[in-house]
């Protein structure tokens, strides 16, 4: 037989036109495809990192447990001072190439039960299964069916759990365990989704870092309120000094600026800048991880510093020579100038002068 060959047109390109980030970066690649080749470590820190942001409400202290001895516990979560020995919840990391099997899970119960007869800690309030591919459909109805689910405990101990609880012996169902195993509340058991977890994930300030994405839109940050709020007096009292070196006339308050129209109109837009980069500060602290917006606010200090300290006429051209050369800083490796405005640049800079790390008036 005779091969024959046609000649075929150029495959098709993506509809909208290439983006420098893409380029870059490539196609994004969703959360839930991320995890899939996450390690078990990695799987175990990710389900912390999202206990620790997103279940603030619910514990004082969200801890990995590491090492073989870990007793049955991956991630724990406190929901009191007395940590292990009060109420708290677990979550068992399991990051397999399948959906969770029953056989996956009694061994893990079989820990819980063990070291919790043991008095090595209180039974768990809650116990969460947590794996990337979730639980198979037949875990899914045992978990959901508390009485079977114990049942097949049970039955599946000695070929399951038996030899594989701790190296140092072989636990037998029997005695006062037996009874602790037939008493025990097997209604903590049950699973979570990696969506669910991926979702509540979404509003930690570290989703963006660890999946990207890019961020999304800011809020408008609205009107300055009329009266000056006490968050603003040092910048305030900085630009007034500024002001009264410029006009060589006393200007005690922002009432009296009104005798300068150019003056009265500078200050108003300082104070919208202002409130920008206080907006873009509010943003940061949702979005980004800690430290991103000081890390912005220091990277236009140093752009700007040695303007400040040049010499000028009077406090008035400083201002404008700082502003004027913040609004031009070619910033690019701050994940929020994507997000950052000709206003929050400005804005930055009162916020260095509410913190005296640049002042208009010099002796």
């Amino acid at each position: 037989m005779t091969a024959h060959f046609e000649d075929i047109g150029a495959p098709p390109t993506a509809g909208a036109p290439l983006s420098a980030d893409q380029a870059v970066a490539g196609p994004r690649i969703p959360p839930q495809q991320q995890i899939l080749i996450y390690s078990a470590e990695e799987w175990e820190i990710f389900i912390q990192e999202w206990a620790h942001y997103c279940l603030k409400q619910e514990y004082i202290k969200v801890q990995r447990a590491s090492g073989a001895g870990d007793k049955g516990i991956d991630v724990a979560g406190f929901a009191g001072v007395a940590l292990l020995q009060g109420v708290w919840d677990n979550y068992q990391c399991k990051h397999y190439d399948h959906a969770l099997y029953p056989s996956d899970a009694w061994p893990e119960i079989g820990k819980i039960l063990w070291y919790s007869f043991k008095g090595d800690y209180n039974p768990p309030r809650r116990y969460y299964f947590v794996a990337p591919r979730g639980v198979g459909t037949t875990l899914a109805g045992y978990l959901g069916d508390v009485a079977k689910l114990k049942m097949l405990l049970i039955e599946n101990w000695d070929k399951n759990c038996r030899k594989n609880i701790t190296d140092t012996q072989e636990i037998a169902l029997e005695g006062k365990f037996f009874e602790h195993v037939k008493t025990f509340d097997f209604s903590i058991f049950e699973a979570k989704t990696a969506l669910e977890i991926i979702e509540a994930h979404r509003a930690s300030p570290v989703h963006i870092a660890r999946f990207g994405g890019g961020l999304p839109n800011r809020p408008d940050p609205g009107a300055p309120p009329e009266e000056i709020a006490p968050p603003e007096s040092r910048y305030v009292a900085q630009l007034l000094s500024a002001y009264a070196e410029h006009t060589n006339a006393p200007i005690p308050d922002v009432s009296a600026l009104k005798a300068w129209s150019k003056l009265n109109d500078h200050f108003g837009r300082q104070r919208v800048a202002f409130y920008h980069a206080e907006s873009l500060r509010l943003f940061a602290r949702d979005t980004v991880p800690e430290g991103t917006s000081e890390s912005l606010q220091d990277e236009i200090h140093a752009g700007v510093v040695d303007v400040c300290e040049a010499d000028h006429c009077d406090g008035y051209d400083r201002v404008c020579a700082v502003t004027k050369e913040a609004r031009n800083l070619p910033i690019t490796s701050n994940p929020l100038i994507a997000r950052a405005k000709v206003q929050d640049r400005e804005g930055i800079c009162h916020q260095l002068a509410n913190e005296d790390r640049l002042e208009w008036s010099k002796p």
